[in-house]
């Protein structure tokens, strides 16, 4: 099997649980023997130059002529270095990364950076008079619109400009690939999913981590909205990391359920953890550690985290808690938790990444997870991996098959508090609580995705009309 891959992003350079998914899923196709070419968007600058992870081999080819649109000139062929112990380096000796340059590192709002318009990371995309799309997929006009961001704030018109610039890329670099399937992570490549599925005439097999809906609520872009909903039906076949997710697709965007196949996310069982637990820093001897860790967003619930902090301060003194994560509402937050009295027991780490991620979950005692909604939640498997109890909302597809963890609604602050509590006071339940989701989280292994994705890819391919 081949499998022409298109991603936004891969570790160590993340902004929330998709990078993470697509390291775990991919490696486990590597495994299984599937072909795969992983075409990413890429900044490059300093942090590419001093990361010791990702290699870049070059940005594109240095004798391309201008306006060259050979699969050579369009994207560069990367070096990816596991971050892990000796044993990674063969664990992606099947996949092949490619690179396609781009103006900004972060798609979500709130942490978005943009390359100026003088960096040479910026690569204009000619168009091509003998450029046709059917009509309803994608459009030649609306692949080659790629002017200038008018904001960084400005999360769906930039964004979904730079997914038609990717799209266009990804056009050119597929006339040099052979693949039988294509595999889309999210709606910034549907369009590129779309057009290349046009172009080659192979099945389109789309996968949703998170829809706008669970991003912004009933508040959604709806040019955003409008890509998402033209990819899922475009697909021969779509994964949802849930059912949570799959129910979403059905009602709100009327998928056909028998195209859909639910995948949950998985974990690398028994992988070694490299890091060591650090000191305590401020957290005094005696003290608790609640943690909660993603992007600090409308959709992950912060504001309830520090309602419900203040509760369980109001009757154990002794507790710390601990935000990791960055996001547009992080002043917000900050400035919540000063008004209500608690920063000083709120530690805000800013994003985290790689080994500090380990050292934050051996600090913890219990991890919070109050997402308004939750497509998957990857976080809670990372602390159930690390021993840590869980409490988390039951609108998250991850409560789907954690069934030892504590489920709570989102909005229940109180609810949420005294669990808390429980947890940090009996020791019985949360030694219960650790060895019943322990147990659990076996059967959540990256081989088992890929394996139910690899029956997808046959799926999409038997669809197809002869």
């Amino acid at each position: 099997m081949r499998v022409l891959m298109l991603g936004w992003e891969f570790p160590p350079f993340i902004t929330g649980g998709l990078g993470t998914a697509c390291y775990g899923l991919t490696k486990a196709l590597s495994r299984r023997h599937t072909d795969i070419t992983f075409v990413l968007p890429k900044t490059v600058d300093g942090e590419f130059q001093q990361d010791t992870h990702v290699r870049l081999l070059s940005q594109q080819s240095p004798s391309a002529a201008v306006g060259d649109r050979s699969p050579e000139a369009v994207a560069s062929t990367y070096a990816y270095e596991p971050p892990l112990a000796a044993t990674e380096t063969k664990a992606f000796e099947h996949v092949t990364f490619k690179a396609v340059p781009a103006r900004f590192k972060h798609p979500y709002p709130g942490g978005m950076e943009y390359i100026s318009e003088t960096s040479t990371v910026e690569q204009q995309v000619p168009a091509r008079p003998d450029f046709n799309r059917p009509m309803g997929v994608l459009q030649a006009s609306d692949i080659h619109r790629h002017g200038p961001a008018s904001s960084p704030g400005d999360y769906s018109g930039d964004l979904v400009s730079e997914s038609r610039r990717y799209a266009a890329l990804c056009i050119d670099l597929a006339q040099g690939e052979e693949f039988d399937v294509i595999h889309a992570h999210d709606w910034l490549t549907f369009p590129a999913g779309m057009a290349v599925a046009a172009v080659h005439g192979k099945p389109l097999v789309v996968h949703i981590h998170s829809t706008e809906f669970d991003r912004s609520g009933e508040l959604v872009h709806q040019p955003i909205y409008d890509v998402e909903r033209r990819g899922l039906h475009a697909a021969m076949r779509v994964i949802a990391v849930s059912h949570l997710t799959k129910s979403i697709l059905e009602t709100r965007y009327s998928v056909d359920p028998s195209k859909i196949e639910v995948v949950y996310n998985g974990i690398e069982n028994g992988e070694p953890m490299q890091a060591q637990t650090p000191e305590r820093m401020s957290i005094e001897k005696g003290d608790k550690v609640v943690l909660f860790l993603g992007r600090i967003t409308m959709q992950k619930g912060p504001e309830v985290f520090i309602a419900a902090a203040k509760k369980v301060l109001q009757k154990y003194d002794k507790v710390k808690f601990i935000m990791a994560g960055s996001g547009d509402k992080v002043r917000d937050v900050i400035e919540l938790a000063a008004r209500e009295g608690i920063g000083h027991k709120v530690t805000f780490t800013g994003f985290v990444r790689g080994d500090d991620v380990s050292r934050i979950f051996k600090l913890a005692d219990v991890f919070v997870m109050p997402s308004v909604s939750e497509p998957f939640g990857i976080a809670s498997l990372e602390a159930v991996s690390h021993d840590v109890p869980v409490i988390m909302s039951k609108t998250s597809g991850a409560s789907e098959v954690l069934k030892h963890t504590l489920k709570v609604d989102f909005w229940d602050v109180d609810e949420i508090a005294n669990k808390i509590i429980a947890v940090l006071k009996h020791k019985s339940l949360s030694e219960e609580l650790k060895a019943n989701a322990d147990i659990e989280l076996r059967k959540l292994t990256w081989d088992g995705a890929a394996q139910k994705c690899m029956e997808v890819y046959q799926a999409a391919i038997a669809s197809m009309p002869t």
